[in-house]
């Protein structure tokens, strides 16, 4: 049986270079209420979900409350419990609402930080195969080195929410 709704599509936003947080090129994109959770291990179900479509490298968690990104990888957040507002894209993105059963994926040097969040928000992070994630906070001297790392990151094999012919393929091949 799917976990995944038959009509998840993801909203994309590309997000400008804000001369401290570079984001990317490749669209940010979220699922909102994507997956079906089951109630009594929703972390292990989107771990589940992740894991089939080749994001294997996972970790439970939140969101820092300060301003980060991640130049050397692309990250899938999915939320298992509560809800939380996070501003995506750095101080001048935008802060969305995301909540139970949804999917944020991250193409590298896209800035997030928590803004806000429910006592039992809890996330499952994940990243392709094969990059180490670093935590790089938003300074001109780490902007430098993360426009040139960013292009070197390869682009998953898959969606990690739709799999192989999801909409991140697409939508990543075409940016």
């Amino acid at each position: 049986m799917s976990v995944v709704r038959d009509n998840a599509e993801p909203l994309a936003i590309v997000f400008e270079d804000d001369g401290l947080v570079p984001n990317n090129i490749l669209p940010f994109l979220v699922y909102q209420d994507a997956i079906e959770l089951d109630r009594d291990r929703p972390e292990e179900t989107i771990e589940d979900l992740f894991a089939r479509n080749g994001w294997s490298e996972m970790w439970r968690n939140g969101v820092y409350d300060y301003l980060h990104y991640h130049s050397t990888v692309h990250e899938a957040l999915g939320v298992a419990r509560g809800s939380a507002r996070v501003r995506f894209g750095g101080d001048h993105g935008e802060v969305l609402e995301i909540s139970a059963g949804d999917v944020a994926i991250l193409p590298a040097g896209t800035g997030h930080q928590l803004v806000s969040a429910s006592p039992d928000f809890c996330v499952v992070g994940a990243y392709p195969p094969g990059w180490t994630m670093e935590i790089t906070r938003p300074t001109p001297e780490n902007h430098a080195k993360a426009l040139k790392t960013i292009p070197a990151v390869k682009g998953p094999d898959s969606d990690p929410v739709r799999g192989r012919d999801g909409p991140l393929v697409r939508l990543w091949t075409r940016a």
